[in-house]
């Protein structure tokens, strides 16, 4: 008889070690250095630890702490480390919401699987951060606080103490939740005049050529710290000048990918048929990451800027096409010279739906608000339609509840 291999443990969030905290940490206040900071985690985290051997383990629930892992890690000398960015919600229902969770999990999987990492089972992924929030969310998302939300950050990282270039032997997924400022109003919040208007916009830098984010055949597509890391000097570089995030382009025809970590969108008139289009860049290429909300957005664009139902609701706003296709800087400076560009914004958990005042391209500022100079209104819908979902406003399937602890 042949030897059987033995069956390695799969991803399991339905069965828990938790360890509660003797020593609450101070919860800090909106707007606060604390939260600003983006470190000042919640009382606890879950943490999952997975060998070659056995497969994953029981996942733990216990007191916020720094990792323990050995200088020789694999994620310290070869970029085996992967996360997710996810946000949970405080609804005007007073419940704790997720939004579209698998979602975040089947990326994770993916980005884990291309950076070397040991995939799983994503549906678990959700179960995960629901005791976290079961645990923490109570006190740190009271619900004194409605509309108010706790970023997430999934992580896996190669943990184990072989050096030397192989896959990692062992990994550990770990899952903290970090109280983190409403960048859609920050701006608004620092201004020290209180009657000032908001902002109308992000100012974004174009890459140079010689800066490259992604390129066909990387892993632009996977959400791994190797695409970050070399991003940040272009980053602080553009800051320093005043802008907000670098518009990265590719390619000799200068393909517009992402602005910093967001997907791109654009609203404008198409020169030959006249017709209203939402244009972003393609998957295909793997150029770009494939967004949570920039695959929502482009749904309820789909569904709710049909001109069928925009005649049914008498909107105010036309009727939108999507466009998923390469579009270039050369053609948004076009289109901005000729008067057809709508509105621009940007996509993603951490900026959410923000709008786009300009871009510095070379020596030349392009205007991204439109006639008017202001942004035409799609982004704001947009925002308002999924912070409906998010906060309980709507109910609708893209939601998962966290039960919560009585």
């Amino acid at each position: 008889m042949g030897s059987t291999a033995p069956t390695k443990a799969e991803l399991n969030g339905s069965n828990f070690k938790i360890t509660r905290t003797t020593s609450p940490r101070k919860v800090p206040e909106p707007g606060s250095a604390e939260e600003l900071s983006h470190s000042h985690c919640t009382d606890h985290m879950v943490t999952v630890r997975w060998t070659a051997a056995q497969g994953w383990e029981t996942p733990e629930v216990k007191p916020y702490e720094n990792l323990s892992i050995p200088p020789t890690a694999s994620c310290l000398h070869y970029a085996t480390e992967c996360f997710e960015g996810m946000k949970v919600y405080r609804g005007y229902d007073g419940k704790l919401r997720l939004f579209r969770p698998d979602c975040n999990g089947e990326r994770l999987n993916t980005s884990a699987q291309r950076s070397s990492l040991p995939g799983f089972k994503f549906e678990e992924l959700k179960k995960l951060v629901a005791k976290l929030l079961q645990i923490d969310g109570p006190r740190w998302l009271p619900k004194s606080r409605p509309g108010s939300f706790l970023y997430i950050r999934p992580t896996i990282i190669g943990s184990g103490p072989h050096l030397g270039v192989q896959i990692p032997k062992e990994a550990l997924l770990f899952i903290i939740a970090v109280p983190w400022p409403d960048f859609t109003k920050l701006k608004q919040d620092q201004n020290d005049d209180s009657s000032a208007p908001a902002p109308k916009g992000l100012k974004l830098f174009a890459s140079t050529p010689d800066a490259i984010r992604a390129w066909p055949g990387g892993f632009g597509w996977a959400k791994l710290g190797a695409n970050y890391g070399p991003s940040l000097q272009a980053h602080g570089k553009a800051q320093a000048m005043g802008f907000d995030q670098i518009l990265w382009l590719f390619g000799e025809d200068r393909q517009v990918t992402e602005a910093g970590a967001s997907n791109f969108f654009v609203v404008w008139r198409n020169a030959q048929s006249n017709q209203l289009e939402l244009v972003t860049a393609p998957l295909e290429s793997q150029l770009i990451l494939p967004g949570v909300t920039r695959r929502s957005v482009l749904e309820l664009v789909r569904e709710r800027f049909s001109t069928e139902k925009q005649q049914a609701e008498g909107s105010s706003l036309a009727p939108l096409q999507v466009v998923e296709r390469p579009l270039t800087i050369h053609e948004i400076e076009t289109a901005s010279r000729e008067e057809r560009l709508v509105e621009a914004f940007v996509s993603g958990t951490a900026y959410f739906i923000t709008p786009v005042a300009m871009i510095r391209n070379n020596d030349l500022d392009i205007s991204t608000l439109g006639q008017g100079g202001k942004p035409a209104g799609y982004a704001a819908q947009i925002k308002s339609w999924l912070e409906a979902i998010m906060y309980g406003k709507e109910e609708h399937d893209w939601s998962y509840v966290i039960e919560e602890e009585k």
